[in-house]
């Protein structure tokens, strides 16, 4: 049985840690060499606040207003991810690694902090049950620490589980201790392994090609996406859920810790071209089924446009400029128009719109327009609007509970 490393280490030792938000594959881009990054704040009041990357820099808006409150400077291509914890942090990635960025909410100034997480490069980040997990897929290691550690301007003290081999990967560490870490190489990926609280592997399955994402639902049910349906992990064992077609791809996972239903995104062309997909996958945890909805017509998504709303619900960004609410049955219930149908990016990593849903608001980026905005999900009215001076990128949302 493999057996993989895992140790403590003190706070500044200099180690390599990988984060990146669920969504997407691969990491940024400045080199590990790059100059420390300079930083622009304003007075912060608290409340939310979203963290905008662009090329070179991240800008930060106050959540309500959406009206700028800070920027910091970061040479390169920048991807950026919630980091969980309870003043609102974000992890600015890299090429060499990534920042820890204060958004302010409760210093009162934008700045990063001088923690620099070092990474080959960058794979998931994975805050759950008060631990954050920073997957690098150059090496397979996985570091693992109090999430609310963060924020000091020294590097936490960390655990480090070693994996088979290096890939593009993702782990969760568990409220119990135990830990969930993928399976795979640098050419392909098979499944996932379970940790005991020592980084011992007491089970694995490798029934799930491609793996890629992960989602913690209601009683800790975890799934992860396969190629062909999805790996469910709940009760201490492993079930896999097959998708209804020979190629059913789910990559990603949108998810909340009150219901056991988690939304996946679906493909089922692997040479299709661009990124606007047609289907949902909807995971019944408790009932251990999959089903796969498909949306009406002319309504399509990417990645970056999911997400569930304060009552579990789906929340969808379409590509004709629309947001739709839907059930968890995946049944539509209302829609507005928000910003300008556009059409799928070339490349993943090119801008495109964006959502994120904390509780009854759903903020939406309009690259072309250089433009967010805020709106509100029981009427469907924009609430706050804001042009932005660069084309923005990936965006977060943090100092609530995002979904």
């Amino acid at each position: 049985m493999f057996r993989p490393v895992r140790h403590r280490l003190a706070a500044g030792a200099g180690v390599a840690l990988a984060a990146v938000t669920l969504a997407g594959c691969a990491g940024a881009s400045a080199p590990a060499s790059a100059p420390a990054p300079e930083s622009e704040s304003a007075a912060l009041d608290g409340g939310t606040r979203v963290a905008i990357a662009y090329d070179g820099g991240v800008l930060v808006l106050d959540g309500e207003t959406l009206e700028p409150v800070g920027e910091a400077d970061l040479p390169g291509y920048l991807r950026v991810s919630t980091a969980g914890d309870a003043d609102g942090h974000v992890f600015v990635t890299t090429d060499g690694g990534f920042h820890v960025l204060d958004t302010g909410i409760a210093s009162g100034e934008v700045a990063f902090t001088g923690e620099v997480f070092d990474a080959a490069t960058p794979g998931h980040v994975t805050p759950h049950a008060g631990r954050t997990a920073l997957f690098d897929d150059a090496t397979g290691d996985v570091r693992i620490f109090d999430t609310d550690a963060i924020g000091t301007g020294e590097l936490p003290p960390f655990d480090t589980l070693s994996s088979d081999a290096a890939h593009h990967g993702v782990a969760i560490e568990l409220s119990d201790g135990t830990s969930l870490s993928t399976i795979g190489t640098s050419e392909s990926r098979s499944g996932v392994r379970h940790l005991d609280a020592d980084g011992t592997e007491v089970a694995r399955n490798e029934t799930c090609p491609a793996v890629h994402g992960e989602g913690a639902v209601k009683d800790e049910a975890v799934v992860f996406g396969c190629e062909d349906g999805v790996l469910l992990f709940s009760d201490g064992a492993f079930t896999k859920l097959d998708a209804p077609d020979e190629f059913g791809r789910t990559g990603n996972a949108y998810v909340t810790d009150t219901s056991p239903i988690a939304v996946g995104d679906y493909k089922t062309d692997p040479d299709a071209e661009g990124y606007l997909l047609s289907a949902l996958t909807l995971v019944d945890t408790e009932a251990q089924t999959l089903s796969v909805v498909q949306l009406p017509e002319g309504v399509e998504y990417t990645w970056r446009g999911v997400g569930r709303d304060e009552h579990d619900g789906i929340v969808l960004l379409s590509a004709d400029g629309s947001l739709y609410s839907l059930d968890e049955t995946g049944a539509v219930q209302d829609s507005w128009p928000v910003i300008e149908p556009w059409e799928s990016p070339v490349e993943w990593q090119n801008p495109h719109p964006g959502l994120k849903v904390v509780g009854d608001i759903a903020y939406v980026s309009e690259p072309a327009a250089n433009s967010i905005h805020a709106v509100d999900l029981h009427s469907g009215e924009i609430i706050a609007s804001q042009e932005l001076d660069e084309v923005p990128g990936e965006f977060v949302v943090v100092g609530a509970v995002e979904h």
